[in-house]
């Protein structure tokens, strides 16, 4: 009789377990995390049950807090947490030390939500020493290391540190003309980390995964966009907005002129590039916007608030806290459905947003429409990246987190050349 030869297929690699040490190794995981998880239920809260909203501050002041400190403040910390690893090769917060920073960044959300003064003063001593804790942090390794070329970075954390302070110290005091010019300051701040970072990352990723593709670095006008956007900041926070106008205009047209010459057309084949180039373009429109706003042109101030922020912002967020993550957990820098979805939701949301400024017929519907997509786009990201970022690293021997103990510091646009140098 003829024996049946049974052929067992060989089983797929089994995924490691959950694990303490490697949530806490790196600071994008937990507040990547963390962050896109509040977005979510910040934004459902702020459209859906604002009756909800009780604390201390305002809905409407809340919210926008939420949005540019809570939510792009932390996603910025995060991602500068492990960046200054890969400029310095001293990993800034691991370990009990992330946790008692992700720890601050928690009591601050749920003490803003609470009612009371005490709660509303506690929350922002938390919030404050988060972003002053994360300053000290990443300045400390890039002194240290004396990384001269990231110096700017401990600057612009300190400001958007003051600018948090100033900000909640005029919600406690009830100016809310101080208020209204310390969002805005706050938001320049953010902007001026966002082109930062932009800056560097863009066409070093570009550079990589384009065969052939080699983009021009852009110092010069790099630095013209860190003076013009320290001057707005002041000229803001002092009221001169023809000032204010002009350094916003400098910096904003620079950013779309760079986004030209870094070649869009080359990247729109890779989801992975192209979402990072429309954040860049749109953030540089915003500030645009926000130039026209400053001199009266623009009516309301949430027209430029909600281009940079949902628009530029948001759709430079998502695309880093997927392409950084990918490359920081040990993944192929490839996207799935659920990541190309997760693009298109968040472009969405923006232009819902947009549409329900207007108002124009279902505004009100597309107020509600963009909460939805938006909730859907991080939530879709979290069930796809949190099993991984509560893993170790794909390429980790034995299940076991990755050191770093690399040195990098400058950026090469040679695409034949390995990934030595450049950023996180």
């Amino acid at each position: 009789m003829t024996e049946l030869l049974h052929i067992q297929e060989p089983a797929p690699p089994r995924q490691a377990a959950p694990q303490w040490q490697a949530f806490w190794s790196m600071g994008f995981r937990p507040l990547y995390l963390l962050a896109c998880l509040w977005s979510m239920g910040s934004v459902l809260a702020w459209v859906f049950v604002p009756e909800l909203l009780v604390g201390w501050m305002p809905g409407v002041v809340w919210h926008a807090h939420e949005m540019i400190w809570g939510f792009v403040g932390s996603i910025a910390v995060g991602f500068l947490l492990t960046a200054a690893a890969n400029w310095t090769g001293i990993n800034p917060a691991q370990g009990r030390w992330l946790i008692c920073l992700t720890g601050l960044w928690c009591i601050a959300r749920v003490g803003f939500v609470l009612p009371g003064a005490f709660a509303f003063v506690f929350a922002a001593l938390s919030e404050c020493l988060f972003f002053c804790s994360a300053a000290w942090a990443i300045g400390s390794t890039i002194v240290k290391t004396r990384s001269q070329r990231n110096y700017a970075v401990i600057g612009l954390m300190l400001v958007l540190a003051a600018t948090d302070a100033a900000y909640l110290l005029a919600v406690w005091q009830l100016d809310y003309e101080v208020w209204s010019r310390n969002i805005h300051a706050g938001m320049w701040c953010m902007a001026l980390i966002a082109v930062l970072i932009g800056r560097r990352v863009i066409p070093f990723f570009a550079s990589r995964a384009v065969a052939n593709l080699q983009l021009p670095v852009l110092e010069l006008s790099g630095h013209f966009q860190i003076a013009a956007g320290a001057i707005a900041i002041v000229a803001t926070w002092l009221g001169q907005h023809m000032v204010s106008a002009a350094a916003l205009a400098i910096v904003g047209g620079l950013a779309c002129w760079q986004t030209c010459c870094w070649q869009p057309w080359r990247v729109w084949h890779i989801p992975l590039l192209w979402v990072l180039y429309v954040g860049y373009a749109a953030l540089g429109l915003g500030l645009l916007v926000s130039a026209a706003h400053a001199i009266d042109w623009v009516p309301t101030a949430a027209w430029p608030l909600h281009v940079i922020g949902v628009l530029g912002f948001s759709v430079m967020i998502i695309g880093m806290v997927t392409r950084t993550a990918l490359g920081h957990l040990g993944r192929p820098l490839r996207t799935d459905r659920s990541m190309v979805l997760t693009y298109s939701l968040v472009i969405a949301a923006g232009g819902l947003r947009l549409w329900a400024l207007t108002g124009w017929p279902l505004s009100e519907w597309a107020l509600q429409a963009a909460a939805i997509a938006w909730a859907l786009a991080f939530g879709t990201y979290l069930w796809r990246f949190a099993p991984w970022l509560i893993r170790p690293r794909a390429d980790a021997p034995g299940g076991t987190p990755v050191a770093l103990n690399v040195r990098l510091e400058r950026v090469s646009h040679k695409p034949a050349t390995p990934p030595q140098k450049g950023a996180s």
